[in-house]
């Protein structure tokens, strides 16, 4: 019995990982394969650390660029969001002394200049995988909708005809793992040529006669022959009539409103002057007896009595 668990002890430790295939922008997760409760987790990319955590250690990070975009989650597994085509190449799982490997291929399928093309036009289908590894070695086929194939990561149209619109399917294959992605290509008939049309209405102006002695000119523009007075449309002449108008109203505002002022002015002034001053009051002497004479006390020279003025 302990011989058997040792012997599934040593095929975890040296099986080997997975072959995982994702497109640019996805989501992906790369699963560890360790099962049972872990003391220490470790995942790293070509022996760079991504993340480390453990049960008695705080955890780390590294420093790579995809450590941001990384996150265990759920454990032990790596999930990766959003997935670049620098992101390729082997990560390897660490828990507990065992050591588990896995293939990230992330695969970009592209059509240059679109996948709407004109007959006659030159385009590129591509479907590839960006590695750095030179021990990647990643076979790749094209399937064109008529059911061709073409082992290239690359095929190009020149010229596009009719027959290769439709599904183009391209296949990746590594160590015998398959994938398959589609790109729809839509093939259409060339826009004609166009050519400038005749103007019918070019030959009508040029029978026109031109008038002499007026200073009539056609409004081409609008296509009619509207003769102009002058040079100019009668909106402008009408615009130029309404503002006269205007202006010579305000005129013959202001002037009656200064001929007002002035007759104000000169009906205050007579009234100013045609004003009375104040007549001084008057004082006339009237005739009242005088007051009767004291007896004489000895020789004393007599006072004539005076007269009381009081006005009349």
């Amino acid at each position: 019995m302990k011989t058997v668990m040792w012997f599934g002890l040593v095929l975890v430790a040296v099986s080997t990982g997975k072959v995982i295939f994702t497109t640019v922008g996805q989501k992906t997760i790369i699963q560890c394969g360790i099962s049972g409760d872990k003391n220490q987790l470790e995942w790293s990319r070509y022996d760079q650390l991504i993340h480390r955590i453990g049960r008695r250690t705080y955890p780390t990070k590294g420093k790579m660029d995809i450590v941001s975009r990384s996150k265990i989650r759920p454990e032990p597994n790596l999930e990766i969001s959003p997935v670049k085509e620098e992101d390729t190449g082997r990560f390897t799982c660490k828990a507990d002394g065992t050591v588990q490997e896995h293939t990230l291929l992330v695969v970009s399928v592209s059509a240059s200049p679109s996948t709407n093309l004109q007959v006659g036009q030159e385009a590129t289908l591509g479907c590839q995988v960006k590695v750095k590894d030179p021990n990647f070695r990643v076979a790749v086929e094209w399937k064109k909708p008529g059911g061709a194939l073409h082992a290239e990561d690359t095929v190009d149209l020149k010229p596009v005809a009719d027959s290769d619109a439709g599904t183009w399917t391209c296949t990746l294959t590594y160590e015998g793992e398959t994938y398959s992605q589609s790109l729809d290509i839509k093939v259409s008939a060339p826009a004609p040529a166009t050519t400038a049309p005749d103007n019918p209405q070019s030959s009508k102006e040029k029978n026109i006669p031109k008038p002499t002695g007026k200073n009539h000119t056609t409004d081409r523009k609008s296509g009619n022959a509207e003769l102009l007075l002058l040079g100019l449309h009668w909106w402008v002449w009408l615009a130029v009539g309404i503002g006269g108008l205007v202006v010579i109203l305000l005129t013959v505002f202001v002037i009656v409103l200064c001929k007002r002022n002035r007759e104000r002015k000169k009906k205050l002034q007579r009234m100013k002057s045609t004003e009375q001053p104040l007549k001084p009051k008057k004082y006339c002497q009237c005739d009242r007896q005088a007051a009767a004479a004291k007896p004489q006390q000895g020789r004393r020279r007599e006072k004539p009595s005076a007269l009381l003025l009081q006005p009349c």
